[in-house]
């Protein structure tokens, strides 16, 4: 099995022993996303709303960069800080992955304690290329 490394500037860096995203074969797994901005590596201000378009526009963003893109992903998790946000988070999701004519993903979501940096969500993605 060979690896390729994902990386763009256009989604934040990544700050660990982890790669942005990864291709093997003719799929594209996708490192969780949180709300940061790529430019200033700042959380985004706002709610869930704000919080969960930053994330897409990273995975996008990722995607792209492997040859990819959102319409091309076949499995999505996510994780939210509170099941609450889950309509607002939906509604977003929604808009980027599953616009008329486009299938959905199969998707997990699950609600969790905490995610770094404090954040509302994080999304990560399985695509084809």
């Amino acid at each position: 099995m060979s690896k390729t490394v994902i990386a763009t500037s256009l989604a934040p860096a990544a700050i660990g022993p982890y790669a942005q995203g990864i291709r093997t074969g003719n799929l594209v797994f996708t490192a969780g996303q949180i709300a940061l901005d790529p430019a200033t590596g700042a959380v985004v201000e706002g709610g869930i709303t704000e919080q969960t378009t930053r994330v897409m526009e990273n995975l996008k963003a990722i995607l792209e960069a492997a040859g990819s893109g959102l319409a091309r992903t076949v499995k999505a998790t996510v994780f939210l800080k509170n099941f609450n946000d889950f309509a607002a988070m939906n509604a977003v999701y929604g808009a980027y992955l599953a616009p008329e004519g486009v299938a959905a993903p199969a998707r997990t979501t699950v609600e969790v304690s905490r995610l770094p940096k404090d954040v509302l969500v994080e999304i990560e993605l399985v695509a084809e290329v």
